[in-house]
Order: C-alpha cells, then structure tokens, then sequence
C-alpha cells in the first residue's frame, strides 16, 4: 500500500473514534460503579466489571497484532469494531454483575484490535515527522475519552440509566465502522506463515490463571488453600512452557527477540509499571466521593474531569516534545510528577477539602499524560514494518498485563483493608449501603462515620502500593537511553 492510496484524514478519524469507544469504556463505567453495584448488587465483584474487559482485551491483542502483520490491518480493526459493538449491546442489558462481567469480557475482544492495530496504521500511512506528534494526539484522544467518559456516564447514570452508558458506543463505533470501510485502501495479503496457537494458547492461558488466583485469593479462598496454589501452579507452568514454545517457533506471538532492544525493553516494561496507577485513580476516586463523601455518579464524573483534562493535553504536548526531546527525559520527568502526586493522595482523609483534591487530580493527569503517546510511539522505534503490528500488540498486551495484575492486587488490597477494619456489627449489613443514598441514609451516624473513615484510610493506602511500581518504572526509563523520533531517516 502506497499513502496516496489512502485517504489520510477520514482513516485517522476513524481510527480516532476506534480507540475514543474502547477507552471510553473504562471511564465511563468507572464513574458509575457505584450505582451499578446500588442496582445490581455484588460489591465483591467491583474490580472484576474492569478487570474481565482488561484480560480479554490483553488476550487478544498478540493475536491480532500477528494476524494483522499476515494478512492486513483492515479486516481484524472491522472485525474489533463489530464486536465491541455487540459487547456493548450485551452489556446495556445485563441484569447481574456475573452477566456485566462476561458482556464486558466480550466488548475486551473486540477493543482487543483497536489500539494496536490503529498505532500501526499510523505508522503505514504517514510520513516519519508527522508520526510522533499524530501519536501525541491519538494519547489525547484516550485522554479526551477519559474527559468525557466520567461526565457522560455520570450524567446518562443519574439522569437515565446506567444501561445506556454502553449503549452510547453504537452510534460513534458505526461511524468509525463506515469510514475505515470506505476509505483505508491497503494491498492484499496472503501470507503462508501459521499464527502460533501453541505459544498463544499458553500466553492466554496463564494470564486467565493468575488473574483468577490474585481476584479470588483472600476473599472466596484461603491464600494457602489447594485452589489459589493450583491456580498459581498453572501461572508458573504455563509461562515456563511458553518460553520453550516460543524460543523454537517459527513465528511466535510472543517474539522475544524483540526485547534484545533496549528501547523496546524499556518502553514495554515502563509501561508495565506504570499503567496501573491512572486506572487505581479511576476506580477508586469514584468510590471515595460516593462511599467516603456520600457524593453522586455525576460528582464522581466531575472530580475526575481534572485529571483526565491534563492526561490528554500533556499527551498531545509530549507527542510533539518526542520528536525534540528523548523518550527517557519525557518520561523521567512525568514519573517524578506522577510520583509526588501519588503520595499526596496517600494523605487523603473525609476531610480532604475538594479544592485540594482537585489540584491533585491535575497533577495526577499531566503526569500520567506522556505515557499514552510516548510509551506508544517509542515501541515502533527502529521496528520493521513487517513486524510493527506484533510490536505494537506486544506493547500493548504488556503494559494491559501490568495493569490488570495492578488493578487486581489493588482490589485485594483495598478489599482486605476495608473489611479488616470495618466494624463486626456493620459486617452483616448488605455492603452496597454506603454506595447507595437511600441505604446509607438509613446506616445509624456513628456506624457511618466509622465506616466511612476505614474507606477512605483502604483508598489512600492503595494509592500508597503504587509507589512500588511507580520506583522500579524510574530504572526501566533509563533503558530507553537517548533516542528520540528525529534519530530516524527514512530509508
């Protein structure tokens, strides 16, 4: 495929729209948690309602990334469109939060295709100096996503239905359908090569056996029960097979001779790292303002607004430093911002005045922001075209990885200091009644207040696991070395 035989804009719009219904997703329901568990029940199952879209949308991307790079980018971004939208449809009438659960799983597959495979294209069809700021403005897309997300889902939640946050999809996902048909023109491809089940079927394998081990450890079994041991048992024997499968495949899914490169190295394990502390803020503010502040879905969507305004314009902003600065310096200076803000919300307490958390969120966003263009930009640096889809999906797949064994080790965390702590009396209460302002109206005052004041001490001290990631994220930085997108020339 040549670039005058796309037309650029109404392919970037689309692929734009792609990736702005995927992530907003994410958003859009983390505002809303707290009435779909009121509606639904389940509390137990918070986590999961984003941890089963983020697991099934990690277990896809390597195998469309592959097949992408075989047969074509078009028809797997078509196909990621088409069921996303049906996931979505399922979703808006779920009737329990299992049901919820495993729509959300299938929405996963679907967006599975969207973000690697748009990078992708972005790096077929443009030339290399528009690359790194056209990256800068699809990370803003995901951070507009994340603007409008909380504010959109907390307005349909309280003046609608929770239902139509995912119904909201279908119109935008048709649009994105339509242009990328008509106008993303690319040669066929017919390549012989087999796509790697084997290594697939290991890699997939042993992800949903760690994610179940980490979300039911602690909660439905016992840590040292027969069950959380088979579970790990199977994490550790599936990754040890995998390597074996994949160091003697003729095509793996996993390549790890991608890894011999620095950049790469670094790019995939930063984003590892630091992925997990935007979607602990996501998830967790919105509980803090319903259970803690006794606040509204649209309260939780307004609180959110600051953080997610500065992920999106330092993520625009940075895709254009890219091509100045070095990747390592961009992200060195965000993690030392990132850093500081996250130990300001381990100080967050009932009285936390709004204004001051505010500022936090702001602070949160703008240093959250670059990773989303520069992590994304970086792992195409120096790649073959011929491999930039499994690149791509690779990176993506890695840093979805860190985020959902984040989100799930944060969940068991703030689980077990909330219910550790709460008291025994309160114990046998349905636990949606501080989320609900019917129910909690009717909790006495002084079982409210205490309640209230463990939620926010488990919040702030889940904020505070962060920083473990967030210090080993500063020495895979310093992998990334001294490139930049001006070190490239076209050949």
């Amino acid at each position: 495929m040549t670039k005058t035989e796309t037309k650029i804009v109404p392919v970037l719009v689309a692929l734009m729209l792609g990736i702005f219904v995927s992530s907003l997703d994410n958003t859009i329901v983390a505002a809303s948690m707290g009435t779909i568990v009121g509606d639904l029940g389940g509390l137990d199952k918070y986590v999961w309602i984003t941890s089963a879209y983020l697991v099934a949308e990690m277990a896809g991307m390597p195998i469309f990334g592959k097949l992408s790079d075989m047969y074509g980018r078009k028809r797997f971004y078509v196909f990621g469109i088409t069921l996303f939208l049906i996931g979505s449809i399922l979703c808006g009438t779920a009737e329990t939060m299992t049901q919820l659960a495993i729509y959300r799983a299938i929405q996963g597959v679907g967006g599975s295709a969207l973000m690697p495979i748009a990078f992708t294209i972005i790096w077929d069809v443009l030339p290399l100096e528009k690359r790194a700021s056209v990256g800068g403005w699809f990370g803003a897309v995901f951070g507009l996503s994340s603007v409008v997300g909380p504010l959109l889902g907390a307005f349909i939640t309280d003046h609608i239905s929770w239902h139509w946050i995912f119904y909201i999809n279908i119109p935008i996902g048709i649009v994105a359908l339509f242009l990328i048909s008509v106008y993303y023109k690319e040669s066929p491809k017919h390549n012989k090569a087999k796509i790697d089940w084997l290594g697939a079927f290991f890699l997939v394998g042993g992800t949903v056996a760690l994610m179940f081990a980490l979300e039911l450890g602690g909660h439905t079994y016992a840590w040292d029960s027969m069950q959380i041991f088979s579970l790990f048992g199977l994490f550790v024997v599936a990754m040890i097979v995998l390597i074996f499968v994949e160091r003697r495949a003729v095509d793996p899914i996993l390549p790890f001779y991608l890894f011999k490169r620095p950049v790469y190295l670094g790019t995939v394990l930063t984003g590892m790292l630091y992925g997990g502390v935007f979607m602990v803020a996501t998830i967790y503010i919105p509980l803090y303002v319903q259970g803690v502040d006794g606040g509204t879905a649209t309260n939780s969507g307004l609180l959110l607004l600051p953080m997610m305004v500065g992920t999106s314009v330092m993520a625009a902003i940075s895709g254009n430093l890219a091509n100045r600065f070095s990747f390592r310096s961009i992200m060195i200076c965000a993690g030392i911002l990132t850093f500081g803000t996250t130990i300001l919300f381990g100080t967050l307490t009932p009285d936390t005045p709004r204004y001051l958390l505010t500022i936090y969120m702001v602070m949160l966003g703008v240093g959250i922001g670059p990773s989303f263009s520069i992590l994304g930009t970086a792992s195409l640096y120096k790649i073959n075209p011929d491999e930039r889809g499994t690149a791509s999906a690779t990176n993506n797949f890695i840093r979805s990885f860190g985020m959902t064994v984040g989100i799930t080790i944060y969940g068991v965390i703030q689980r077990n200091l909330f219910s550790n702590g709460v008291p025994e009396m309160f114990q046998h209460m349905d636990s949606r009644a501080i989320l609900s302002p019917e129910l909690r109206a009717k909790i006495p005052a002084e079982i409210l207040d205490k309640v209230t004041e463990i939620l926010c001490s488990s919040i702030a001290q889940t904020f505070l696991w962060t920083l473990i990631p967030l210090s080993l994220a500063f020495f895979t930085m310093l992998l990334m070395g001294k490139a930049k997108m001006s070190d490239l020339h076209e050949k």
